[in-house]
């Protein structure tokens, strides 16, 4: 994966520097023009192409034979001969990692004079189109590089990547102009990709290839061809437009002696240097390097240091432990772990999976609602194209495989993120500018509320049995509020609320979707925000009270709409300290309540600490709270 060795020459260069085995010179070919025609090219994306050259070469043979030695070499690095003009530009790609093109001359486009027209390299325009060498039509925008014709505008070939088929050599070619060019690492880097395939030259330029040997690399073509397929060649146009800066590069020996963890003596370090091609001079305790133009892996003090680790031999290093001070770190109490959360939802029986972030476009249309989700460039498969914006499909996907396999009792839970659309996120380290990724916890509870067993008669786990267990791990001050949503049963669903904000669902899945994952009966699910989940109120230390508990029940009577949380949280909100809790045991509907509305049984209990409660104490308590009641929610007393 090495810019630098993916060529022969290259990876004898590295076999010299750790072996110091003599280099040989880099094969090269001398071509006397008898030309004088030169293609006009101009170069209109300093930002894309650096440095561009080429040739013409006339009255080639392209029916000529690739030399068996050539054949042969290619073969053996897993490249098939196709004709002598191919196959002596994947030699030379293969040999010196220069990648170069050739294309037919006669198929470029003439100038009104007569003559060949010329080439521009310039960015694409939205609405181009190319058909490639491999086949592949493929449109093309602003972002990819192009080589097109001066006279027609037509694209001919995507640069660093393929070349077009339209211009491309043919065994009845008989004049080509050979190509040869820099072009900037980051203007190709992704392109293939985006297209569905790769190259052998797109992995090279997108790394970085060699910009000071492309007249030597373009000789050394030219004269292979000339030797093979015979002809006669023009002078190189040489164009230098906007070449990289290669910036010193200063390595203190004593941060280099620290890192490895090896003392290598400043002379072997110089002799790395030089092993390497690196041209440096030592200043006191520091080596200042300059890179070469075939090394772009070379930036900042750490890829010196590097460089010298791997030339010194990693087997040289000694394996030591690492001395460090240990120290013991406080545990905050008032956040709750991810591991908890994980526990504590395990402890309930359910079983933690791990899904893909990525999947089916139409889970989001029809599950979720979303017109708008976030596509994938290059998905790995066509059920996998877009990121997910809820965890709950997914795991509905795993029920359905495990009903599918016969079981009837499926748990499961997720912790992970889901990618939505926000304008106000800004690109940083860990963020995507227009992308949010809330943290999520959502649970699927499907068949029995409790495994087949003799002690418990078997019913099907309900909403209240998976908001019990919810309930457990959120924080104080959370409430369930009846609300619709597009994946589950209207009527059988609710939001959870914090501080007035919305931090999850929870419901029976809608009875649309359940032949989609081919069940016979509706599982509950849930998906809550982790954040608030991991807030959770310091423990406090409450003596064992020696008074006697007091208990009172309320039954009243409010309209099927007041929300029962609601009611009990305006009670706690008025009790005195000496109520210990509010629970709702019951709620009943029909004879001696009037028509739409419902009697709500509330437990109250109460004690203090130091002393035993007065019953004027105890009834003005309950009275206060039944005033709250009944004017926050209309309600009366059940007579």
């Amino acid at each position: 994966n090495k810019a630098d060795c993916l060529s022969v020459y290259g990876v004898a260069r590295e076999t010299h520097a750790i072996t110091g085995a003599p280099l040989a010179a880099e094969p090269t070919g001398t071509v006397k023009a008898t030309l004088t025609e030169v293609l006009p090219v101009k170069v209109l994306a300093p930002d894309l192409c650096g440095r561009f050259a080429g040739r013409v070469i006339r009255g080639v043979n392209a029916k000529a034979s690739t030399p068996a030695w050539m054949r042969e070499r290619l073969e053996k690095s897993g490249q098939r001969s196709i004709t002598a003009l191919v196959d002596i530009s994947n030699y030379v790609m293969l040999e010196a990692g220069r990648p170069t093109h050739v294309f037919d001359l006669d198929k470029i486009s003439t100038a009104p004079s007569g003559v060949s027209g010329g080439l521009e390299v310039r960015w694409a325009k939205k609405g181009e189109t190319l058909k490639l060498l491999n086949g592949n039509t493929v449109e093309l925008d602003e972002n990819v590089g192009v080589i097109a014709e001066t006279q027609t505008g037509a694209v001919e070939s995507l640069v660093g990547i393929m070349g077009g088929d339209r211009t491309a050599v043919s065994l009845d070619t008989t004049n080509v102009y050979v190509e040869a060019a820099f072009w900037h690492p980051l203007a190709i880097q992704g392109r293939a990709r985006r297209f569905n395939f790769s190259t052998d030259a797109g992995h090279r330029f997108e790394r970085g290839v060699d910009w000071e040997t492309i007249p030597a690399h373009l000789d050394r073509i030219s004269a292979l061809i000339l030797e093979i397929c015979g002809g006669e060649a023009g002078p190189i146009d040489d164009q230098i437009i906007n070449l990289p800066s290669r910036k010193p590069v200063t390595m203190r020996i004593a941060r280099a002696h620290k890192v490895i963890g090896v003392a290598v003596a400043p002379d072997e370090m110089a002799s790395i240097f030089t092993r390497l091609g690196l041209t440096h001079t030592r200043t006191g305790e520091a080596f200042i390097v300059t890179p070469p133009s075939y090394r772009f892996d070379i930036e900042i003090e750490e890829d010196l240091i590097e460089e010298i680790a791997r030339i010194y031999g990693f087997d040289n290093i000694p394996a030591l432990p690492p001395v460090a001070r240990a120290a013991m770190r406080a545990q905050p109490e008032a956040t709750r772990s991810l591991h908890e959360l994980r526990a504590a939802f395990a402890a309930c029986d359910y079983f933690e999976t791990i899904n893909y972030s990525f999947v089916d476009k139409s889970w989001e249309h029809e599950l979720l609602g979303n017109a708008d989700p976030i596509n994938l460039l290059n998905p790995i498969a066509s059920q996998m194209a877009v990121m997910r914006s809820s965890l709950i499909p997914g795991l509905l996907a795993i029920v359905q495989y495990n009903v599918s396999h016969k079981a009837d009792r499926v748990r499961v839970f997720e912790l992970g993120k889901v990618f939505k659309r926000d304008a106000s996120v800004a690109d940083g380290p860990l963020s995507v500018a227009g992308i949010t990724q809330p943290l999520k916890l959502a649970g699927v509870a499907f068949g029995g509320a409790v495994a087949e067993q003799w002690a418990s008669q078997k019913r099907a786990a309900d909403f209240y049995d998976v908001k019990a267990d919810l309930a457990a791990v959120l924080p104080d001050g959370a409430h369930f509020v009846a609300a619709e949503h597009p994946l589950l049963h209207p009527g059988r669903s609710a939001k959870i609320e914090l501080n007035h904000a919305t931090i999850g669902w929870i419901g029976e899945l809608h009875p649309k979707h359940l032949s989609r994952f081919e069940l016979t009966s509706a599982p509950i699910v849930f998906e809550v925000d982790v954040a608030p989940l991991q807030q959770r109120a310091l423990t406090v230390h409450m003596p064992v009270s020696k008074q006697p508990l007091v208990r009172r029940d309320i039954a009243l009577v409010v309209a099927n709409a007041v929300n029962s949380d609601a009611l009990v949280n305006s009670l706690k909100k008025v009790a005195p300290a000496f109520v210990r809790s509010v629970d709702v045991f019951d709620v009943y509907r029909g004879s001696g309540v009037p028509e739409g509305q419902k009697s709500v049984a509330i437990r109250v209990l109460m004690q203090d600490t130091e002393r035993t409660l007065a019953d004027t104490e105890i009834e003005g308590a309950c009275q206060q709270m039944l005033s709250k009641a009944q004017e926050q929610h209309g309600a009366t007393l059940r007579a």
